[in-house]
């Protein structure tokens, strides 16, 4: 791809997240879609699909799952949490119809268990402990690492990452309408929850790169995401292979651009010298008009001077993630 074809937005970057990033807010993900699957063969159905342990999925702990094609490839991001019998999971707005459209093939095999987007629920996410305290009280010493859930009244309160800058963050699920008191935490916008999830290391699929990855290529293994012990699921032998055999070579990044003049979108190349080693996921602009993503990027390139396809003369500047990514490291695998 050459600069002139290169995918960048032009999206001035003083419309997108607030820098400094706020460390207190609440914001509804209006990009988000919850979805309920319910019946008797509920579990059966989702351990056949997805790349967790259903019987992880239990009260206390929603831990994160993939879908992938028979390829191993991810079309599919998503949490797990579990409401009496049934399984709630959340999709992204975009890719949501089609997502259950393609799972509905495989629950017809189900006799009585549906799938159904629950209309009148929604997710609120929480930056910093505030919020999260207000609602929690003491239980809130519960939530102390990504995936613990807390059953409220109000819906189910989860501990998410952290950022790499160490802000704490959560999600609080509510499958149905329910009146908070949270007016005292200020109300940001998608933007700065977006710039919070890159900062977490954690990549959002969408139109353009679905079906792109193998879940370790977005580095979901390391949230808690893929089982490497439970029995077959569609794409599960690529999936299994590629962590036992050591095959993994590239993975999700995050940088910083100090100076962008537009934000490269999902599927720009990332360019060392003329060569292409890797690609956008996600990325925000924020109002000082620098820029975050998230990139899969090809390990033995991480350390060369990487730019943005169409944006040449500015360099990429790594930035923490608040996980380890172990197989960038000269080892063998290990199982988890």
């Amino acid at each position: 791809m050459t600069g002139t074809e290169t995918p960048v937005s032009a999206t001035p970057v003083y419309a997108s997240a607030e820098f400094p990033p706020p460390v207190s807010g609440r914001i509804v993900l209006t990009n988000r879609v919850l979805v309920r699957i319910s019946g008797p063969g509920t579990d059966k159905f989702l351990q056949g699909q997805l790349s967790q342990n259903l019987d992880d999925v239990k009260a206390g702990t929603s831990p994160r799952a993939a879908a992938a094609t028979p390829k191993g490839r991810a079309y599919c991001l998503t949490r797990l949490v579990r409401d009496g019998n049934d399984v709630l999971m959340d999709l992204p707005a975009e890719l949501a119809e089609p997502i259950m459209a393609h799972l509905r093939k495989y629950m017809m095999l189900f006799r009585g268990t549906s799938m159904a987007a629950q209309t009148e629920g929604h997710i609120i996410a929480l930056l910093g402990n505030e919020a999260a305290s207000s609602l929690a009280g003491d239980g809130l010493d519960s939530l102390a690492s990504p995936g613990d859930t807390l059953a409220l009244g109000s819906g189910f309160l989860i501990r998410t990452e952290n950022t790499g800058e160490g802000l704490p963050r959560f999600e609080l699920w509510q499958p149905t309408k329910s009146d908070l008191e949270l007016n005292s935490i200020p109300e940001k916008t998608l933007a700065d929850w977006q710039a919070s999830e890159i900062a977490a290391g954690v990549p959002v699929l969408n139109t353009t790169n679905s079906d792109s990855y193998v879940p370790q290529m977005l580095n979901w293994q390391h949230l808690g995401g893929v089982h490497f012990k439970k029995g077959c699921y569609t794409g599960q032998e690529i999936i299994a292979r590629m962590h036992f055999l050591g095959q993994l070579k590239k993975s999700l990044f995050r940088f910083r651009i100090a100076k962008a003049d537009a934000i490269p979108t999902p599927g720009t190349s990332i360019m060392a010298g003329e060569r292409s080693v890797g690609d956008v996921v996600n990325a925000v602009g924020f109002n000082d008009g620098s820029c975050e993503l998230l990139a899969v990027i090809k390990h033995s390139a991480a350390d060369e001077k990487l730019t943005a396809d169409g944006l040449p003369e500015v360099v990429l500047q790594h930035q923490p993630l608040p996980y380890t990514v172990t197989e960038r490291e000269v080892s063998a695998p290990k199982d988890t």
